[in-house]
């Protein structure tokens, strides 16, 4: 064998492919390009295969960061934010961003590794019922038992998150599951079915809004996350009615438009 041969032979990837493989596989064929996590020893399995990825990996100082972050990048880009973390108390600290993208419909996809089924039920180191916990608070969750189910659990926590309301959606895996070998191959997430306009209710609220006596647009954060600002401010404008936004609403109209009357709720006016 020459040196170059051998130098090629070197870069193939020989390994079996494990359920953390495929794990970050999925989230590639997703389109996923950046993760948030911070590490710990029920998820490393997945840190390592992170390594052979084209994941761009931000390492946070701590589990709820990770959360927020990838809130935040959701927020920005208007797709699932995804973060990672350990079992026990690293996924527990990722309960406060996923409740607040639960409450604000950003959609995110937590993945969070969970310690062997063998142990599970047992009040093993660093075990807890993470899924359990988080139920409140997500769309849906998993606890993926069987390495061959993650390409449609994953494809299908992307499409549940991004769909209709948007929303967090919880995968927990145990680390058996994240060592198996498998041959599955990952899948894409069908598109978010998209809601065709009913141009009745259309018609109508346009009637409603012309008979008003003193009519007033409350505009509230679905504006923003539909990308429809411009859309809202023209109608606002053509129309000349006053309008108040809530929190999550803010910049739909500059806060000195002669129409802008301020925020509503506990900080509002």
């Amino acid at each position: 064998m020459t040196a170059q041969a051998a130098a090629a032979s070197n870069d193939i990837d020989t390994r079996p492919t494990r359920g953390a493989d495929l794990v970050v596989r999925a989230l590639e064929a997703n389109g996923v390009t950046t993760v948030f996590g911070y590490p710990g020893g029920a998820i490393m399995p997945v840190y390592d295969a992170l390594a052979h990825s084209s994941l761009k990996h931000i390492l946070c100082r701590h589990e709820q960061g990770a959360a927020f972050a990838a809130a935040g990048w959701s927020r920005m880009t208007g797709k699932a934010g995804v973060c990672l973390a350990t079992s026990g108390p690293g996924a527990t600290n990722l309960v406060t961003g996923i409740a607040d993208a639960y409450m604000d419909s950003v959609p995110l996809v937590a993945i969070t590794g969970q310690v062997a089924q063998g142990v599970m039920g047992t009040d093993a180191f660093q075990e807890i019922d993470i899924f359990g916990i988080t139920m409140p608070v997500v769309k849906h969750s998993y606890i993926v038992r069987d390495t061959d189910e993650l390409p449609h659990v994953i494809a299908e926590a992307f499409r549940i998150a991004q769909e209709g309301r948007p929303g967090p959606v919880l995968i927990d895996i145990p680390k058996d599951v994240q060592n198996a070998e498998t041959g599955t191959a990952p899948q894409i997430a069908a598109e978010p079915e998209r809601i065709a306009a009913d141009t009745d209710a259309i018609a109508t609220a346009a009637q409603v809004i012309t008979e008003a006596q003193q009519p007033l647009f409350y505009v509230g954060g679905g504006v923003m996350r539909s990308r429809s600002t411009a859309s809202v401010r023209r109608l606002i404008e053509d129309s000349g009615i006053p309008t108040v936004a809530t929190l999550q609403a803010q910049g739909v109209l500059p806060t000195d438009h002669p129409q802008f009357l301020g925020m509503l709720g506990m900080h509002g006016s």
